[in-house]
């Protein structure tokens, strides 16, 4: 059961990350990069790693796509700048995705909570628990990926906002 979903998260995940790259409107973008970022919260939480999944969601998906949304929305972009509507793709995905989490509520409901404590496996005796060793290692050995990922975003911003008041 664990890799099925493992599996077919797995794949939303890949599927969303594309639609990230390929899709012509920003808006439609950055919702496919708030699907990749739920997603990656699900694989979290099949490591066993619900601080993690947490993060994924408040900070990514909430607080720095609002940010993405809001630069995008600074730049006032026309509808024909973003090509033709496909509504036979979007109206796709949208019963594919209801589907989906009509699956997932299903099952949910008739499986039950997922409890860490009975399920025992291998690789999960491997990952550390609790925040503090993730806290040792973003700011001992991956500090400055961390740092470098923060100041990425500042840089995309401001370019962002610059390419906005040349347009005004």
């Amino acid at each position: 059961m664990e890799i099925l979903i493992f599996s077919i998260v797995a794949l939303i995940a890949v599927i969303c990350s594309v639609q990230v790259i390929i899709s012509r409107n920003p808006v439609n973008s950055a919702l496919f990069l708030i699907a990749t970022m739920v997603s990656l919260a699900i694989l979290f939480i099949l490591l066993n790693a619900p601080f993690l999944a947490t993060i994924q969601i408040i900070v990514y998906a909430g607080a720095i796509m609002v940010l993405f949304l809001f630069v995008i929305m600074l730049l006032n972009l026309r509808r024909d700048e973003f090509g033709p509507e496909r509504r036979r793709a979007q109206r796709f995905f949208a019963i594919l995705f209801s589907f989906l989490l009509l699956i997932g509520i299903t099952t949910v409901l008739t499986v039950g909570t997922f409890n860490s404590n009975q399920v025992e496996s291998g690789w999960s005796k491997t990952i550390p628990a609790g925040v503090e060793p993730l806290a040792q290692l973003l700011f001992t050995k991956y500090l400055f990926p961390f740092e470098l990922a923060s100041v990425l975003l500042l840089v995309a911003i401001v370019g962002a906002v610059v390419m906005a008041k040349r347009r005004l």
